[in-house]
């Protein structure tokens, strides 16, 4: 009897190289540390750049934490980000006292941070590095990050299909991703990109946010459409995807993530998203939402503030170490 007569289809304890094959894509994936746990993780992806993947990224997050849950982002856009800012963190990452895991920054309402950024002795320097050492580091902000008891991680991915989004769908347990996309003519090809890198690496799509959607006037209220007619329903239905939010051009928006309070904006335009289970947790499966008291809050966010203030002295030490860190983990990953 041939080997295709008794295939099992079990490929993991297979060593036929036939026709059926399937790559095990949980071979490629890697662990948390220990202890550590993340429940859900959502990418945030985009065709080409500019259409608002950082503000989809940090105010689905927001949508999320004000329901109660634990909340977590991870930037991978690790030579352009923004998220940090966008909360009004600028102090650099620490690690724990063994010094082997990252300690991500936590925001004011409690959503835990971790950014290139953060490693910088100065915001503005630029990051100077070439993929595999990109795609090292993303790697290692969920390896050796001390994610504890996370129910939602969305990571911000850079644009297009590069390294970067292979190694986050090949790399971490991706539940699904939200493709963000803008109402021009180029929507086609944006999204068409998208979900086929998709469903190449067999990773399910969540659905479509558009931004700067509209410009609704102030005085009427009408809403007007900068960029021309919206094509996005159209290619939503086309490729069987949900078109979860559109998000208005509104200055009051730029002006408070400019100035880091991304978590006080008002967005009822993106409610309904969330509301109708986008992430797959409507058939009675959902993960019980710890409800924390808004003093156990208060205190947690002070406590991060406090241990903010009494390592201050040790800041450029902490961030010269931390991309000290990084880049010496990475390498020492590569020589093995």
């Amino acid at each position: 009897m041939s080997e295709a007569q008794n295939c099992n289809h079990d490929c993991g304890s297979c060593t036929a190289n036939c026709d059926s094959r399937v790559p095990d894509k949980k071979s490629f994936e890697e662990k948390l540390a220990e202890g550590c746990s993340v429940k859900k993780v959502i990418g945030v992806v985009s065709g080409k750049g500019g259409v608002g993947k950082s503000l989809v990224t940090s105010l689905m997050a927001c949508q999320m934490r004000a329901r109660g849950y634990k909340v977590g982002i991870l930037d991978a856009d690790i030579t352009g980000p923004s998220i940090p800012k966008s909360f009004g963190i600028h102090d650099p990452l620490c690690v724990t006292p063994d010094g082997k895991l990252l300690v991500p920054a936590v925001s004011s309402t409690g959503i835990e941070v971790i950014s290139s950024n953060m490693l910088l002795e100065h915001e503005s320097d630029p990051v100077i590095w070439r993929g595999p050492v990109i795609a090292g580091a993303v790697k290692q902000f969920w390896t050796e990050t001390l994610w504890k008891d996370v129910d939602y991680m969305f990571v911000d991915m850079p644009p297009g299909t590069g390294d970067v989004p292979l190694t986050v769908f090949q790399s971490l347990p991706v539940d699904g991703i939200i493709i963000v996309t803008s109402p021009q003519e180029l929507v086609g090809m944006i999204v068409a990109k998208a979900v086929n890198m998709a469903k190449k690496m067999n990773v399910p799509i969540l659905g479509i946010v558009e931004n700067m959607s509209y410009l609704e006037c102030p005085d009427c209220g009408k809403h007007i459409n900068v960029f021309g007619e919206s094509h996005t329903e159209q290619v939503a239905e086309e490729y069987g995807l949900k078109l979860l939010a559109q998000i208005p051009i509104d200055p009051k928006i730029a002006q408070m993530v400019d100035g880091g309070q991304v978590e006080y904006i008002e967005m009822p335009w993106f409610e309904e998203a969330v509301k109708d289970n986008v992430f797959g947790n409507s058939k009675g499966n959902a993960w019980k939402a710890e409800h924390y008291d808004v003093a156990i809050m208060t205190l947690s966010v002070l406590e991060s503030r406090l241990f903010g203030v009494v390592t201050r002295g040790f800041a450029f030490h902490c961030g010269t170490f931390a991309i000290v860190f990084v880049v010496m983990r990475i390498k020492r990953a590569e020589q093995i």
